[in-house]
């Protein structure tokens, strides 16, 4: 069937187009324009949102969970749960994030995870049809962990932290039957600068992350493929006027993209403002490092393997942050809020930014022929009306 969705303007976001139209058949997008411009064909099924704002849906590129489970459970309920409360907010695509564990509990998700996304049809470059059920597609999976510093591990378990090893990457990589598309790792430890390139080989999105590394340990890690930096400000070295260390990478090289959990939590305001200036509208991502919790009362949920404590949308496992509550809808209206940014920009960091990050900007995080008919329908402030998948 073939779908006309009309609203007073679409963010693409590459470009606001006002009076805007975007047409849709067989859940692809085919063609986006003015009224003026596009000429509706005749039995097209027509859907006005009137004022609205019409974008992407939201891609999250760093989330363990939600709706009561985590991603580690690995089962098609769990799993099912997470896409349905992602949906409900306007996220239409994930990477599912694994946290430090066993190996064997590692492998058994990384399994279980590849074959949820296998059964789906909905990973990195394929296309989902508008009769699959309406929820989220996994993209791919992002291992945050082992390979990470003891000294920044945040709430990871120091009993299961490795130093970088090809060996045990290729067997995540084997479970996983070449799912996993992001690898958060610390560029300093032993081996680091050979599993960066490695993973880079592969097609992986290599993100320093959970690191104590000085500016020159970052640096290599550069050199060696790292393209992408997790949560931050978050769990790892602090700057200095003389050793600006891993923070000094993230905020002055333009090789690099940077997530940032914008949750007034995590990292304050200030320094929110602070990140967006020296990365820009372009090189800017958000993400939510969403826990089982999400969606949820306070209470007591799992991360991986351990408990966290949830009050107040503040997340602790022993005394230590532990992921977040935060939903991308409401990441893109703090955006708007803490750095007085337009909508449009806003949109950007959690649409075509981290879709062209690991890949994936000519079918999602965008609203052009082709791609997927993934739509958020949105209020001029940001506020979620509907959610749009595959067209439906």
């Amino acid at each position: 069937m073939k779908t006309a969705f009309t609203s007073a303007a679409c963010v693409t976001p590459r470009e606001t187009i006002r009076d805007a139209v975007v047409l849709v058949e067989d859940g692809l997008i085919t063609s986006v324009d003015t009224r003026n411009a596009i000429e509706i064909p005749p039995g097209t099924r027509i859907v006005d949102y009137g004022d609205s704002v019409l974008a992407p849906g939201f891609v999250d590129m760093h989330i363990h969970g939600g709706g009561g489970h985590d991603v580690m459970e690995g089962t098609p309920d769990a799993l099912c749960a997470i896409e349905t409360h992602l949906a409900a907010h306007g996220t239409t695509s994930y990477f599912a994030t694994t946290v430090t564990a066993s190996v064997d509990d590692t492998l058994r998700s990384l399994e279980k995870l590849a074959d949820r996304i296998e059964a789906n049809g909905s990973h990195l470059h394929s296309h989902r049809s508008p009769d699959q059920e309406f929820r989220a597609c996994p993209l791919g999976i992002h291992t945050e962990g082992p390979f990470i510093s003891p000294k920044k591990r945040g709430v990871h378990p120091p009993e299961h932290i490795k130093d970088a090893s090809v060996e045990l990457f290729d067997r995540m990589w084997q479970a996983s039957r070449g799912h996993v598309k992001i690898m958060t790792i610390a560029p300093e430890i032993a081996g680091a600068e050979d599993l960066i390139r490695e993973a880079s080989r592969r097609g992986v999105c290599v993100s320093m992350g959970h690191s104590n590394a000085c500016l020159r340990a970052a640096e290599l890690g550069i050199d060696a493929g790292a393209r992408h930096v997790t949560h931050t400000f978050n769990a790892m070295r602090a700057m200095d006027r003389r050793e600006p260390g891993i923070l000094g990478a993230v905020l002055t090289d333009d090789r690099l993209t940077a997530e940032i959990i914008a949750d007034g939590v995590h990292v304050a305001p200030e320094m929110i403002r602070l990140f967006l200036k020296a990365k820009g509208v372009e090189r800017a991502v958000l993400v939510t490092d969403a826990i089982s919790a999400t969606g949820m009362p306070d209470g007591q949920y799992q991360l991986g393997s351990f408990t966290v404590d949830v009050k107040n949308s503040t997340c602790l496992s022993g005394g230590r942050l532990a992921g977040s509550v935060l939903t991308l809808d409401r990441a893109v209206r703090n955006i708007m809020k803490f750095a007085d940014w337009p909508l449009d920009k806003a949109l950007r960091l959690a649409t075509l930014n981290p879709a062209r990050t690991v890949g994936a900007c000519t079918r999602k995080g965008v609203i052009a022929s082709g791609a997927d008919a993934d739509i958020v329908v949105l209020t001029p402030k940001g506020e979620l009306i509907k959610t749009i998948i595959a067209g439906n």
